[in-house]
């Protein structure tokens, strides 16, 4: 009886094995196809993007650059005795030099404390207007496609109004009237820097508010805030990254506008666009007073760009990188 059990399990492994062969070939798929589907497909969302990211040469570089610029904003001061604050009255307008690495301005301040304060203060800036405004255009856009109707008309009214109004103007007078505080600067970045965003998450969240899984947590009588937190939102994840990654060099530019026009942060505070202001009038007599905080800039907007770009095209798996022999 042992011997018949035997014998039948192995004809049922042998019959199921040509099943699924015959199965793969009808399907056009070879074995080690199907191997390498199962092996792809085990492989987490997390690990697929990243390889899709570091097949991206430039997303990659810009990486290494925003970590440099962070670290130099962060531990810089180390290797220097001067504050941004301090003045050496001895060497007013001096040229790099041994003891003031990137010179100094008219004030004798250090170029090289006041550039590691200036983008210290620069990137707080931007990553928290950032950060801020892609929750409030998160919530905003996502809750005004699920709730629709009256919801969605007003709101939708709300960012129509406030993209035609010119919140350069109103960004300016209003920092300009509270003394330049970096404080108020971020909540008034936020204020009129949400809009674009938010309409581009209502459009992509109409049809998620469609799908399956919403209208099942529905039937459930799961409640609307978190329908959009837990099931929404969570599936504009790879829109979120990306918007969040250029904010950063959008909120850049529009901070050292400010601040380069005199409306920005206000001194004694030092951030790359008041070093840019200071420079702008001595770039043949003074050029190093122009030229570090300037490279600082481009470095920072170039590396965010890359990095924005890698992390689009790994998110998408349609783009050049997001294809298994992508490379740039």
């Amino acid at each position: 009886m042992t011997t018949h059990a035997t014998t039948d399990a192995t004809n049922d492994a042998t019959t199921d094995a040509a099943t699924d062969a015959s199965s793969r070939a009808a399907a056009g798929q070879a074995p080690e196809a199907a191997a390498g589907a199962r092996t792809h497909s085990n492989l987490g969302l997390g690990r697929l993007y990243l390889r899709r990211f570091l097949r991206n040469r430039l997303a990659v570089a810009g990486v290494g650059i925003f970590v440099l610029l962070v670290l130099f904003s962060a531990f810089g001061d180390r290797f220097t005795s001067y504050a941004y604050t301090d003045a050496d009255f001895t060497a007013l307008t001096q040229p790099p030099s041994g003891l003031h690495w990137f010179g100094t301005n008219q004030g004798g301040n250090d170029i090289y404390a006041c550039a590691v304060h200036g983008l210290q203060r620069s990137l707080v800036i931007a990553v928290s207007v950032s950060v801020l405004t892609i929750v409030v255009a998160a919530i905003v856009g996502s809750g005004a496609a699920y709730f629709g109707g009256r919801v969605e008309r007003a709101a939708l009214a709300v960012i129509h109004f406030l993209l035609v109004v010119p919140s350069f103007l109103i960004l300016a007078l209003v920092s300009h009237r509270l003394a330049g505080d970096w404080r108020v600067l971020i909540i008034v970045l936020t204020a009129f820097g949400w809009m674009s965003t938010a309409r581009v998450i209502w459009s992509v969240s109409t049809s998620l508010r469609e799908r399956d899984y919403v209208k099942a947590a529905e039937f459930m009588g799961v409640g609307p805030l978190r329908i959009i937190l837990r099931h929404i939102i969570p599936n504009l994840g790879s829109l979120l990254i990306v918007n969040l990654t250029l904010g950063v060099v959008a909120t850049v530019l529009s901070e050292t506008a400010l601040s380069f026009l005199g409306f920005g942060v206000q001194t004694p505070d030092v951030s790359l666009g008041t070093m840019l202001a200071d420079g702008a009038g001595t770039i043949t007599s003074a050029p190093w007073l122009f030229a570090f905080p300037a490279g600082l800039v481009v470095l920072l907007t170039v590396s965010m760009t890359f990095i924005g770009d890698g992390l689009r095209d790994a998110l998408d798996p349609t783009s050049v990188t997001g294809s298994a022999g992508g490379r740039r």
